[in-house]
C-alpha cells in the first residue's frame, strides 16, 4: 500500500503525546538499524522531554523492513513506517511528519554518521524557546567538504541565512514541516524556505563520524542536481509570487531592443540609403522572443494566482482538521468524565 502524503491529513494519534519526533529516513541500512535503535534508547533514558523514533524504510531490498519490526518489539519508541519502493528523502521525511506525534521534528540519518546521543543538543534551543528551526553544524573529517564549501558559499551567498552548513541534521518545529512544498531534494533547503517564511534559524556543532556499515548512496552526480535545484528555490522564493515581474521585465527589455535598433535602422536608411539586414534579424528575434516572455509572465501570473488559492485552501482545511480534533478530543474528555462520575456514583 503507498503511504498518503496529502498535507491535509492529520497525524492518526493525537499531537502531544510525545515531546520530539526523530524522523529516520533509511535506504538499506540494515547494519546500522539496530545499534542506531540501541543508541536512541540510551539517549532518551535521560532526557525529560518524551521521544519516539519513526525510521521510514525507503524501498530497502536489504532485510530492513524485518529488522525493524523485530526492534519495534523490543522498543516501545520505535515506530517504523515502509515505502515499498525508494521514493527519496524528502518523501521520506513528508512520510515520518504524518506518522509523528511531536511539536518538534528531528531530521537525522540512520548510518550513524550522526550519534543518537547529540540529538538532544539539537533540539534544546527548539524547546527552551529560543529557536524555531536549529540545523548541525558538522564537526570533524567530511570526504565531500570541498562539494560541500561550494554548496555552502552559493547557498548564503544566494539566500543570506546566517548558518554555515544548510545540508545536514536538522530539528525543526512541526508547522515547519506543513509549510514546505512537497518536491524531490527539496529537503535540502528546508532552512532557506523556512527562514524566508519568516521562523528563527541557528546552528550548533554536531560530531561527524565515519559510517558504521555501508556505503554512501550520493555521489558527484547530485552536484549538478543540487546547483538546479538551488537555482528553482531562488526563482521560487524571488518570482514565484509574481512570475510577471521576472518574465516581463525580460519581455519589456528585449521590446525595448527592438525598438531602439528598429528606429537605429530607419535612421542609418535615411541618411546613407543603406539597409542593414542583421539589423532587421534582430529586430525581428527581439520581438519574437519578448512577447513569448511577456505571454510566459502572463500566464505564470494565472498559475501563481491559483497556487495562492490552493495555500489558502489548505490553511481553512487544516483549521478545520484541528478543530473536528479539538472537538472529538472534548467530547472523549467529556464521556471519560461521565464514565468516571458514574463509577464513583456506584
Amino acid at each position: 500500500m503507498r503511504v498518503s502524503t496529502s498535507p491535509f491529513r492529520r497525524p492518526e494519534h493525537p499531537v502531544g503525546a510525545v515531546d520530539v519526533s526523530v524522523l529516520v529516513p533509511a535506504k538499506d541500512e540494515a547494519g546500522n538499524l539496530e545499534l542506531f535503535v540501541e543508541l536512541c534508547d540510551v539517549m532518551q533514558r535521560g532526557e525529560r522531554a518524551r521521544y519516539e523514533v519513526i525510521v521510514v524504510d525507503d524501498g530497502s531490498a536489504d532485510g530492513s523492513w524485518a529488522l525493524l519490526q523485530q526492534l519495534q518489539a523490543r522498543f516501545p519508541f520505535l515506530r517504523p513506517v515502509r515505502h515499498r519502493t525508494q521514493r527519496g528523502i524528502a518523501e521520506a521525511l513528508r512520510t515520518g511528519w504524518l506518522h509523528s506525534r511531536g511539536e518538534v521534528l528531528v531530521f537525522y540519518p540512520a548510518d550513524l554518521q550522526f550519534k543518537p546521543e547529540d540529538i538532544p543538543s539539537l533540539v534544546a534551543p527548539i524547546l527552551d524557546g529560543d529557536s524555531d528551526m536549529v540545523t548541525g553544524y558538522k564537526q570533524g573529517t567530511y570526504e565531500k567538504a570541498f562539494v560541500s564549501r561550494i554548496y555552502n558559499g552559493l547557498s548564503r551567498t544566494l539566500f543570506h541565512v546566517p548558518v554555515r552548513d544548510l545540508n545536514n541534521v536538522k530539528a525543526y518545529r512541526r508547522e515547519i514541516m506543513a509549510s514546505l512544498p512537497l518536491r524531490p531534494d527539496f529537503h535540502r533547503y528546508m532552512i532557506v524556505l523556512a527562514a524566508a517564511q519568516g521562523f528563527t534559524v541557528s546552528e550548533v556543532p554536531i560530531p561527524l563520524y565515519p559510517r558504521h556499515s555501508g556505503r554512501s548512496k550520493f555521489g558527484l552526480s547530485r552536484i549538478p542536481v543540487g546547483v538546479l535545484d538551488m537555482l528553482a528555490v531562488w526563482f521560487e522564493l524571488r518570482f514565484g509570487q509574481k512570475p510577471l515581474l521576472a518574465f516581463g521585465m525580460l519581455g519589456a527589455a528585449l521590446f525595448a531592443t527592438g525598438t531602439v535598433a528598429g528606429l537605429g535602422a530607419l535612421g542609418w536608411l535615411a541618411v546613407t540609403g543603406v539597409g542593414q539586414r542583421w539589423v532587421w534579424t534582430l529586430i525581428q528575434t527581439c520581438l519574437l522572443l519578448g512577447s513569448v516572455f511577456f505571454a510566459t509572465g502572463l500566464l505564470g501570473e494565472q498559475v501563481a494566482q491559483q497556487r495562492a488559492e490552493v495555500r489558502e485552501l489548505r490553511r481553512e482545511l487544516d483549521d478545520l482538521a484541528g478543530r473536528a480534533q479539538d472537538l472529538d478530543e472534548r467530547r472523549d474528555a467529556h464521556r471519560a468524565s461521565a464514565r468516571d462520575g458514574d463509577a464513583g456514583e456506584g
